[in-house]
């Protein structure tokens, strides 16, 4: 058994670096690009577990100390909504790491038309949509749980997703090459860094998630492995980070 408190510090820990993370991408201007903005909505996924785990934890202890009385019917209205956010951070976080690798492979592929290619108006447009096919089909899962067929359909959703965006990146890797040398001879090597560590970032975030998705207090661990990956692999993410920390710190004094 592991204890309430336990969940309680994972779920307010990942909370905090999730927020100083989407902070971060939103305070410095050189992060405001399509593919930040998708890590950005990857880090609120991430914050709708968090959420969800702090205010279940909260009531169960609560509950346990008899500081709070609740009935059976707002329990299970607690329960419902906290299992659609699970269920809609599992839903956008596969989605969010797709668009991200498919936005890596346009930006190492297409690299001279990647502005008119993803766009921020089509970025914000795919975002959206995102959130609310999550929500909505979060919402249906829910409701419909017990029908065999909704449990199928999420079911092959995150097969389809892990294999869509495994595929996309061993393309990405096999061609890396080739493509390199094509980029430094039209002056873009910099460009082409930038993208296959993008590239190679995705794919340790990948990794974990397959690695880590199951048990709950598993997958808390991954929400806070996510930020610490985002850190260690942008320099600028890094560099913004320190700053926001500092600053924090000296308001805090």
């Amino acid at each position: 058994m592991i204890p309430q408190e336990l969940f309680l510090m994972l779920g307010l820990i990942s909370l905090v670096e999730n927020i100083l993370v989407v902070v971060a991408i939103i305070k410095n201007r050189n992060l405001h690009s399509p593919m930040y903005y998708f890590i950005c909505c990857l880090a609120v996924s991430d914050m709708l577990v968090s959420v969800s785990n702090v205010v279940e934890t909260l009531f169960i202890l609560l509950t346990e100390h008899g500081l709070l009385l609740v009935t059976a019917k707002m329990l299970q209205h607690l329960d419902n909504v906290i299992d659609i956010m699970i269920c809609s951070s599992v839903v956008s976080s596969l989605s969010f790491l797709c668009t991200i690798a498919a936005d890596r492979y346009i930006t190492i592929f297409y690299a001279l038309r990647y502005h008119s290619i993803m766009t921020t108006q089509r970025a914000v447009a795919i975002i959206a949509v995102v959130w609310l096919t999550s929500i909505t089909s979060s919402s249906l899962f829910i409701v419909y749980h017990t029908d065999n067929a909704v449990i199928a359909c999420l079911v092959t959703f995150f097969g389809v997703t892990l294999v869509f965006t495994a595929v996309l990146y061993l393309h990405m890797f096999i061609l890396a090459h080739v493509h390199s040398r094509r980029i430094m001879a039209l002056h873009k090597s910099r460009r082409q860094a930038t993208s296959m560590k993008g590239a190679i970032t995705l794919t340790i975030l990948l990794g974990v998630f397959i690695i880590c998705w199951g048990p709950f207090f598993l997958h808390l661990i991954l929400i806070l492995t996510y930020p610490l990956i985002y850190a260690y692999r942008s320099q600028e993410l890094r560099k913004t980070l320190k700053e926001i920390i500092l600053c924090s710190w000296c308001f805090a004094m």
